[in-house]
Formats: C-alpha cells, sequence, structure tokens
C-alpha cells in the first residue's frame, strides 16, 4: 500500500515541489536529471551510471510491472533518489515478485510521488541538471530555508569522480557462451567503470572470456590475462576527474590492443586520444534517443544516460592531438549534434556514447558488440600474417 506521508523535491535554484513519501522515508541528495524511457525503469534504477543521482521520470505511471530478480543489471539500486508522478498502486506482471515501493524502502532509497515529473523536466532543461534533494518523514519538517541550505551544501556531479564507488574489488570472470556460430576469442579486459550485466553478457555472447577488473587496475595487471581486446564500460562522474583511467587507456592503446567503449568509455577515449570533454546542460538519459551512424547513413533509436560529451569536429577526419592518427566522429545525436561515437583510422579502437546492450531497449545498436568482435579477428589475422611474414 502506498503511503501519504508528506515530501518535497527541493532543487538547488530554490524551486520547490510538495508531494507523497514513495520508498524510504528521509532525505537524500544527487544532481537531479530526468529520463524518458516509458518502459525499463528496473535497469534504469540498477544502473551504476546513475550513482549520485536524483532520477526523475517523465513517463507519468510508474511501477506497474513491479520488481524481479532477471532484470537487474547490477546487485544494488544506485540511484540516490527517484522521483515520480503516479506509483502503481498494484503490481501486474507475472514475473514480478515484489512491488517497486518495497524495493525502494527495503534499499534505502528515498523517493516522492504526486509531482508533475514533466513541470520539474521543464525546469531542468531550462536550467540545467543541478543539485536537489528530497526530504521526507521527519526531514520534511525542516524549513524550506534549511532545506535549500542542505541542498546547495552538498556535492556536485563536476569534477567528481564516482568510479570508486562502483567498481568491482576484484577481478570477475564470466565465460565465454559458444555454440556452433561462436567460437572462442579469447581474454577480453573489462575495465569495470560502472558495468551493467547485459553488457558483460552481450560480450560473453561474441566469444570473449569476460574478465571484469577493478577500476583501480594497472597497465601490468591488465596484460597480465593476456587479453585479446580491451573495454571500458558505462559509469558516472566527469571525465575530467579520471585523469588515472585515461594514462591506462593510453598504455592499452600504445601496447596495439583492440579497444570498445561505451558511454563513459566513449568520454575516456577522446580525452586519451587527446580531445577535450565538457558537462551538458541536462544531459540524456532514456531509451528513444535518434543517432545517426554517419558510415551508413542509418538512424538508430537509442539508448542513453550522460550527462557530459566529447568535443571534436563533426564532419570530416582530423588528427589525433596525442599521436594517435586519423579519427573521425562516427555517430551523431540528431536532437542537439553532440558526439555520439568516435572511430580511430589508425588504431583498432572506436567507441560509442550511449548503450548498445540495451536490455530494455531498444535493439538498433547492439550489433556494435558483432563489430568490435569483428574487429580483434582482424586484428588477429593481421598479426598471424605479420607473424607468417617475419618468419
Amino acid at each position: 500500500m502506498i503511503q501519504t506521508d508528506p515530501a518535497v523535491f527541493v532543487l538547488e535554484d530554490g524551486t520547490r515541489y510538495p508531494g507523497h513519501a514513495y520508498g524510504a522515508r528521509g532525505r537524500t541528495l544527487g544532481e537531479a536529471v530526468f529520463a524518458t524511457g516509458m518502459t525499463g525503469y528496473q535497469e534504469t534504477l540498477t544502473d551504476p551510471s546513475y550513482a549520485g543521482q536524483i532520477v526523475v521520470m517523465t513517463a507519468p505511471h510508474i511501477g506497474n510491472t513491479g520488481m524481479n530478480d532477471e532484470d537487474q543489471e547490477s546487485s544494488r539500486i544506485w540511484v540516490s533518489g527517484y522521483v515520480v508522478r503516479d506509483p502503481s498502486r498494484i503490481v501486474s506482471n507475472y514475473r514480478a515478485t515484489r512491488s517497486l515501493d518495497d524495493e525502494l524502502a527495503a534499499h534505502g532509497i528515498v523517493g516522492m510521488s504526486g509531482i508533475d515529473t514533466r513541470a520539474v523536466t521543464r525546469r531542468l532543461r531550462d536550467a540545467g541538471a543541478m543539485r536537489a534533494g528530497v526530504f521526507s518523514g521527519p526531514d520534511a519538517a525542516l524549513s524550506a530555508d534549511e532545506q535549500l541550505a542542505i541542498v546547495r551544501g552538498s556535492r556536485e556531479m563536476a569534477g567528481l569522480n564516482l568510479s570508486a564507488e562502483v567498481s568491482v574489488s576484484s577481478v570477475t570472470v564470466t565465460p565465454a557462451v559458444l555454440d556452433d556460430a561462436t567460437t572462442l576469442l579469447g581474454n577480453l579486459a573489462v575495465l569495470d567503470l560502472g558495468v551493467k550485466q547485459s553488457t558483460i553478457d552481450n560480450l560473453a555472447r561474441r566469444g570473449f572470456e569476460v574478465h571484469v577488473m577493478p577500476q583501480s587496475a594497472t597497465l601490468d595487471q591488465v596484460l597480465a590475462i593476456q587479453p585479446v581486446a580491451a573495454f571500458y564500460s558505462n559509469g558516472p562522474g566527469d571525465p575530467e576527474a579520471s585523469d588515472g583511467h585515461v594514462e591506462l587507456l593510453r598504455g592499452i592503446l600504445d601496447a596495439g590492443l583492440p579497444f570498445f567503449g561505451i558511454c563513459f568509455g566513449n568520454q575516456l577515449l577522446g580525452r586519451a586520444l587527446g580531445l577535450a570533454t565538457y558537462k551538458l546542460p541536462f544531459g540524456h538519459r532514456g531509451i528513444n534517443q535518434p543517432v545517426l551512424d554517419k558510415a551508413t547513413g542509418r538512424v538508430e533509436i537509442t539508448a542513453h544516460n550522460h550527462g557530459f560529451a566529447v568535443d571534436a569536429p563533426l564532419d570530416g577526419v582530423f588528427d589525433s592531438p596525442n599521436g594517435y592518427g586519423r579519427l573521425q566522429v562516427s555517430h551523431v545525436g540528431l536532437n542537439d549534434d553532440v558526439v555520439e561515437g568516435l572511430n580511430a583510422l589508425d588504431i583498432p579502437a572506436f567507441s560509442v556514447q550511449y548503450h548498445p546492450e540495451a536490455a530494455a531497449g531498444p535493439h538498433d545498436a547492439n550489433y556494435l558488440f558483432d563489430r568490435f568482435a569483428d574487429l580483434v579477428r582482424a586484428n588477429q589475422a593481421s598479426a598471424g600474417s605479420t607473424s607468417e611474414d617475419k618468419n
């Protein structure tokens, strides 16, 4: 039974939205962002990329399919807070084992309901993503000035490194999934910056022995598993605060390993290649973002979750400022011309800003995992030819 205890959502600029408590009671702080997906809320909640953020759902009705154990993208809920307009009073899906409200409460996630989330979204689109707080229970009784002071005293996302908060502490290995159509490619080094389970599963189905490594891994530790390639995952935080991951990636590129990065991994590849990154006004979050694949002219509907982007020329070929040869922007967001992919023409490396694993859909971009596997095979074939030539 959904409770009707009072709660208030407070933005950094002083805007206030009164409503009802949802999930756990208390106080939570984070960067207020909006997500436009109409499905897949369980995948959103358990996506480590949302660490440090209070997620506002633009779809008005949330919770009708409940929660289950199969659709988890990680071992826990990562959002700092959750704001919905009209939570479902019942669960009506045969796969559900519990309600969303109960799950939020069990994980201590302070949320709220009963507010016009599209009005909040318009505010964030006008003013940009900003710090915010949800106050319920005893904290709902604090004065408006006290609540606003608490929000303005919280940490900002810009300059924040959250990788250590979401990464594994030791290496985990997922075996390759092999069948008549899939052969073993070899060990893949995955730097866990907030990796999702669907990503691991997709890589394993392409024939990789997936070694998920802590974000603190060194180049020696990466090379020790004798990887055939490397992969950087999605994750939260500011890419400018991840110099160590950038230096590791430069070592990986210098070693000649094929590389694929998604989301945060795209931003870090950009920085490793010598490009700058910047914070978007309100970011891209949802599963309905149109992206142009410049190589094919095909428009893909894609899943996004990012607040930062790479600064690069959208047209033509340009040189890597860090000496990695020729580069090009491979994908462009059609809503705002944001760089959505990078392709290195002289080294085996590429990345995209969105999520090709997209467990909740859409699946337009899932082919990118096949492209990565093909890149690794081509690199292996080239290395074999070179070895034969030397002999």
